[in-house]
């Protein structure tokens, strides 16, 4: 349940859409997450590891999965999880879209390296580089401190495969990183979000 308003009413929280994999990374370990978006909050929900560290940070440097057989849940697969058990568990991060002080998107190109030779001559014989399409959320948490999440849109390989047919990879990520920053300009406060 949630305000409204000034001692308006209340109603159910709305589950409005789900993204469905996001890479968070930090000193440890890239985590990968799917984010559901109510009306009210967004809820980062941890998914079962698929993959190595290893794999996990060459895709937030390509954005791009280099492991495509990995099937998203669905919104329908979270109706029927209560919204208070997301909430509650330990590894899933809850932000209350009234805590977001800030929601930024850059968009990087990869560093060459030596290793990475394959995947620069990829890029080569496709004629454009690979954009990696990172968000940085600013908010503050329920003991009023500011906090950070860097999260990175790397879509699946059942998302991104299909549309490789007619679009090249770079229309595809930007289309995916600009699904993500409509959702959020549809939630958040206009102020929030930097151009």
């Amino acid at each position: 349940m949630y305000e409204t308003g000034n001692g308006s009413y209340t109603g159910p929280e709305r589950r409005l859409v789900l993204i469905h994999r996001v890479i968070v990374t930090d000193k440890e370990y890239p985590r990968e997450y799917a984010i559901l978006v109510t009306d009210s909050r967004s809820i980062f929900i941890r998914q079962k590891k698929s993959r190595s560290g290893f794999v996990l940070r060459s895709e937030t440097r390509y954005g791009t999965a280099l492991v495509t057989d990995v099937q998203p849940k669905t919104l329908e697969d979270y109706e029927n999880i209560s919204l208070e058990s997301l909430v509650a568990d330990a590894s899933n991060i809850v932000v209350p879209h009234s805590s977001v002080i800030s929601l930024v998107m850059t968009k990087g190109e990869p560093e060459f390296r030596l290793r990475d030779i394959f995947i620069w001559l990829t890029m080569r014989r496709q004629g454009h580089k690979f954009h990696v399409y990172d968000f940085e959320m600013n908010y503050r948490d329920s003991t009023n401190q500011e906090r950070g999440i860097r999260f990175y849109m790397v879509p699946l390989g059942v998302y991104f495969k299909p549309k490789r047919q007619t679009q090249t990879r770079e229309a595809i990520l930007r289309e995916y990183a600009s699904d993500a920053v409509r959702i959020f300009r549809g939630v958040l406060p206009a102020r929030v979000i930097a151009p």
